[in-house]
């Protein structure tokens, strides 16, 4: 019996055929299609990239406009809207690959594939340093005040995108394979033999211990620490700030914990630690499609936090908007000015 060949839904490492040798089994697997939910995961991801794009957008302009107030947690939130905004930017491919299979050539194959990996670990790795400066600032407020100058921030942003680049050259080993059973073309990893095997399954061991439990073992350590200082403390001014940033690392761990999850069982699948099946497969299959919607809805919803719960960055786009509306008086009525105060007033109301 010839082996049979089943399409992981792509994302990152997972893009992939599996091969299975069913030699043994009496029954051969049926591989399944179900072309309306491939269309609903489409849909997903484009709407997911629109609000993600927008939203991400919005944040770093509001940033930027406010860079000479800006605080070192804001450099590191402009850092991760960055990393958001680049890994919406490559889902439409992924949309594209869910109903057609892959057309863009084993060149954007590894593009787009690195692209998803780095702007993954620069998230999680610029949340862990978040938690950091977080827990400097409130637990450790005297030490951390000369760690909080603008060289070191910087250089702390740029050694996260450095390591999140070369924790991802793995991915590199993608490309863009043959013809798989539904007459389409995959972005995966299609190499054969025990080495490729090994180096697959330690690439994936590495990306849940690199990228998922020691920034996520950073940030609970930090943040506790840092809710039992501000438990200690009188008044809970620190703690207003301290809002958005808990809710920050709380959407990621709704949104990507599950995820983790279930690529971590299709690993111990995979090392041949757990028996496989048809069944067990199909049923993995459908889990990392549905997991891995719920993540890449991360990347639209920082900037829903941000809007209902930062009240600084509500101010800041307040104040920005007021700009932008007294500018645009001033073009429009440029002789209002000299009988009248009204653009002035006008400012301070929507503020």
């Amino acid at each position: 019996m010839f082996p049979l060949r089943i399409k992981i839904p792509p994302y990152m490492i997972e893009n992939e055929t599996t091969t299975f040798n069913f030699d043994n089994m009496t029954m051969p697997c049926v591989l399944e299609m179900y072309p309306a939910l491939n269309t609903l995961i489409a849909v997903i991801y484009s709407l997911v990239c629109l609000l993600a794009v927008t939203g991400n957008l919005l944040v770093m302009v509001v940033i930027i406009h406010n860079r000479r107030t800006a605080s070192s947690t804001d450099v590191y939130l402009l850092n991760l809207a960055t990393a958001d905004l680049l890994f919406a930017v490559t889902l439409p491919f992924w949309a594209v690959d869910v109903v057609s299979g892959w057309v863009f050539g084993d060149v954007m194959c590894k593009v787009i594939s690195v692209m998803l990996e780095v702007n993954f670990y620069s998230g999680i790795l610029l949340l862990a340093c978040i938690s950091v400066d977080r827990y400097l600032a409130i637990v450790h407020s005297a030490q951390s005040h000369k760690q909080k100058r603008p060289f070191f921030i910087r250089l702390v942003c740029a050694a996260v995108w450095v390591l999140a680049l070369l924790l991802s050259l793995p991915i590199l080993y993608k490309g863009e394979g043959p013809v798989n059973d539904f007459n389409r073309k995959v972005c995966n990893e299609d190499h054969d033999g025990e080495i490729y095997k090994t180096w697959k399954v330690a690439t994936k061991v590495s990306r849940h211990i690199v990228g998922f439990l020691i920034p996520l073992g950073v940030m609970v350590f930090c943040y506790s620490v840092t809710i039992f200082k501000l438990c200690q403390t009188k008044g809970f001014q620190k703690e207003k700030a301290m809002k958005v940033i808990i809710a920050v690392v709380l959407a990621f761990l709704v949104c990507w914990l599950p995820y983790n999850i279930t690529v971590f069982i299709d690993t111990l699948l995979r090392s041949e630690l757990i028996a496989d099946s048809c069944n067990r497969r199909h049923h993995l299959d459908r889990a990392l499609s549905a997991t891995q919607c719920l993540g890449f809805l991360h990347s639209c919803i920082n900037p829903i936090l941000y809007a209902f719960i930062g009240v600084k960055f509500r101010r800041n786009l307040a104040k920005l908007l007021a700009q932008k509306v007294l500018m645009k008086g001033r073009i429009s009525y440029p002789d209002s000015c000299s009988y009248s105060h009204g653009a002035p007033t006008t400012s301070h109301s929507l503020l």
